[in-house]
């Protein structure tokens, strides 16, 4: 694993994710992290907050992306709608370094309501230090 320790975040939740979002802020404070909202717990709308963390990923303003909502799906069909963008909902560390090493992914979906935060923790750490393996895995991620 590779430790980085400048690489930019983009993080972004609807309101049903907006406290691990804040949890995670916090808990990555040796990174530079963009919060691209929602900034308070009122009902909003996912894709207000899942396009714009796919937007800095796509554009290279952010290294990863970090998004956030009840069950992870609707943040992830959005980010993936973008073409350079590979979001993967994660639920435990291992999947979170799979979606790493086998898939290249570039954001990582989490389901605040399935999750722990302590693991949510975890898996954004893991997710962040696991390189993509390359290899055999280089031509499945061309052909998505």
């Amino acid at each position: 694993m590779n430790v980085q320790k400048d690489i930019k975040i983009a993080i972004g939740s609807d309101h049903a994710g907006f406290e691990y979002k804040e949890m995670l802020k916090k808990h990555l404070a040796q990174y530079t992290v963009n919060d691209l909202g929602t900034y308070a717990l009122d009902s909003v709308d996912y894709p207000d907050f899942a396009h714009p963390v796919a937007n800095a990923v796509e554009s290279k303003d952010a290294d990863f992306g970090i998004l956030i909502c009840g069950s992870a799906n609707g943040v992830a069909i959005t980010a993936n709608k973008h073409a350079q963008i590979r979001a993967a909902i994660c639920w435990q560390t291992e999947i979170a370094e799979l979606a790493r090493q086998h898939n290249n992914a570039n954001i990582i979906c989490i389901p605040a309501r399935f999750v722990t935060e302590t693991l949510a923790q975890e898996m954004t750490d893991a997710f962040l230090k696991t390189e993509f393996e390359g290899g055999r895995h280089q031509n499945r991620v061309q052909k998505i």
